[in-house]
């Protein structure tokens, strides 16, 4: 059975009311259009961009002039971007070779960065105007801090800045925080301790965090690298590590709250390497509930086994919890199979989609089998039952090094992999894998494009740059049917994405104040900005307008 809810009318023929609607189903997708119920069967589709972006995509972020900036570590040898009026010094030589590229969304082309030294595994956050600030690496770029700084002419490039970092920040992550308008890093391997970027008043040294010590595994490569950050609405952090969390108030340096520890034989951050988001803030709850997931990872013993060539089976289980309010207690449930090493992204609809990673093994060289070609559909608001629907499949294998994002006009971009310590296009089970792939979502498809929210502009009543928390501004768009179906408004924060984590991650579901018509076809709706710095932090976000399921292309706005 399929269960439809409906909940909005037309008042008046140029009045609606504004609120928020789910109806993707878990196998249909119904549509009420005039009294009339439409079911289409979803028809999700691969499609390849590129054949080359000539490095793998390791870390990938977009920025807010629509481009996509693609980075891998530099001390893998040659890749396959070799940068013009370059001679090399020896084989093995790649100072003359990209590790860096700015991919342009709408020309469907790479242009080579220059990134000085060593990026591997590393993390990044954006800042307030719309700039990467990325942190820590390998080698000589462990203490580095590098910033990017989207532009118009397409001459933009990579700044470094030496010994920003206290100690070296390798596996570590980082999260933007508002008030400071600069990042918390988090980690590291070898490292139990976090820092701020730039550096708070008073001592330059980094803060102990007695809880990566206590998470630490010595014979499983820490299995607490990587942790998982979330900001939650207080202004609290929440920090996960391993199988355990906490809440951390970062200004006091204290431990606010010690969470249960997920359920599951096995561990969550690298190598055992699940993922996790913050579920959708919500306007109707004035943003208090916050509720986290985390997906997937590695069966215990997993990176000793791989070391012997035995992949164990990944955890297929999820668990969700609130972390505002007095009770908690993991959820869980289980994924439709085993999965580690995936992406989790939050989509325009509020659901989460599940991709890339491999059924056995965990992160590493060499270390997984068994790749997952099959991306997961997740939607939160559903019945335990119905939560899951497994989408349509890839025949590219999106292990080790593989990331995915987000991009405003509805797609999700997918590429990397590369299990391998260089370059090899054959002879391994695993080639590192250089395609570029979009994941088209079913509601993108030409055949909605009538009851899609068209020439979205967006104004902005006291400051034509940006709107401060908790003013409103305006979001005209185009309608061609008059659907009986709610409407939402919703902002999306674009993340850093790599090994698993989409650090920054965030989706907010604006208040409506009124909607109407002009006159002329558009409706014009007024809408609240979060009233929290700790709801959605100052910056750039995707704006998106959606109609009964079906979501416009986003477009920019900023918070100021």
């Amino acid at each position: 059975m399929y269960h439809m809810h409906f909940f909005s009318k037309i008042i008046e023929p140029n009045l609606y009311i504004c609120n928020i609607y789910m109806s993707l189903e878990c196998v249909v997708l119904v549509l009420l259009l005039f009294g009339r119920v439409v079911c289409v069967r979803s028809q999700w589709k691969w499609n390849t961009l590129l054949n080359n972006t000539g490095v793998v995509a390791m870390h990938m972020a977009v920025t807010h002039d629509n481009k996509v900036i693609i980075f891998d570590q530099t001390d893998a040898g040659p890749s396959h971007y070799r940068l013009r009026n370059c001679k090399t010094r020896w084989s093995g030589d790649s100072s003359c070779y990209a590790h860096s590229v700015e991919y342009s969304i709408m020309r469907n082309k790479v242009r080579a960065l220059h990134l000085e030294t060593d990026t591997w595994c590393s993390s990044g956050s954006f800042l307030s105007n719309g700039s990467l600030l990325q942190a820590g690496g390998n080698g000589l770029g462990s203490r580095r801090v590098r910033y990017y700084m989207p532009c118009a002419n397409s001459r933009c490039d990579w700044l470094e800045f030496r010994n920003q970092l206290s100690v070296r920040r390798w596996y570590s992550s980082s999260l933007y925080l508002p008030q400071e308008n600069g990042v918390i890093v988090v980690g590291g391997r070898s490292e139990f301790s976090y820092e701020f970027v730039p550096k708070s008043s008073g001592s330059s040294d980094p803060y102990e965090l007695p809880f990566l010590h206590r998470t630490y595994e010595r014979h499983s490569k820490g299995n607490n690298l990587y942790p998982f950050l979330h900001l939650s609405t207080d202004g609290h952090l929440f920090i996960f590590a391993n199988r355990d969390s906490i809440l951390f108030d970062y200004k006091q340096r204290k431990v606010v709250k010690t969470f249960p520890t997920i359920p599951g034989n096995g561990g969550r951050s690298y190598p055992s390497s699940g993922s996790s988001v913050i579920l959708p803030l919500d306007h109707k709850d004035n943003f208090t509930k916050v509720e986290v997931m985390v997906c997937g990872g590695a069966a215990r013993g997993s990176y000793r086994a791989a070391q012997r060539g035995i992949y164990l089976t990944a955890l297929r289980s999820c668990g969700r919890m609130v972390i505002t309010g007095n009770h908690h207690r993991w959820q869980m449930e289980d994924m439709p199979g085993p999965r580690v090493m995936g992406d989790m992204l939050t989509l325009p609809t509020g659901d989460i989609l599940i991709i890339n990673g491999a059924k056995r093994g965990c992160a590493g060289w060499e270390s997984a089998s068994h790749p997952s070609f099959k991306p997961y559909l997740y939607r939160p608001n559903r019945n335990a039952s119905q939560r899951f629907e497994v989408l349509r499949s890839t025949k590219i294998a999106r292990l080790y090094h593989s990331s995915a994002v987000l991009l405003p006009d509805g797609r999700i971009l997918v590429a990397g992999g590369n299990p391998n310590n260089e370059y090899i296009s054959y002879g391994v089970a695993h080639p590192t894998e250089l395609r570029l792939q979009a994941l088209v979502p079913d509601y993108m498809n030409t055949r909605f494009d009538h009851l899609r929210p068209k020439n979205l502009t967006i104004t902005y009543p006291q400051d034509p740059t940006g709107v401060a928390n908790g003013n409103t501004f305006g979001v005209t768009f185009r309608l061609e049917a008059r659907l009986i179906s709610n409407i939402s408004v919703v902002a999306y924060a674009p993340p850093f994405t790599t090994h698993s984590l989409s650090m920054n991650q965030r989706m907010v579901r604006l208040e409506c104040l009124s909607m109407d018509t002009d006159g002329v076809g558009d409706v014009v709706a007024t809408v609240v900005a979060p009233p929290s710095i700790y709801v959605a932090p100052p910056g750039y976000y995707m704006l998106t307008v959606v109609n009964g399921g079906i979501p416009s292309r986003s477009v920019w706005f900023r918070i100021m």
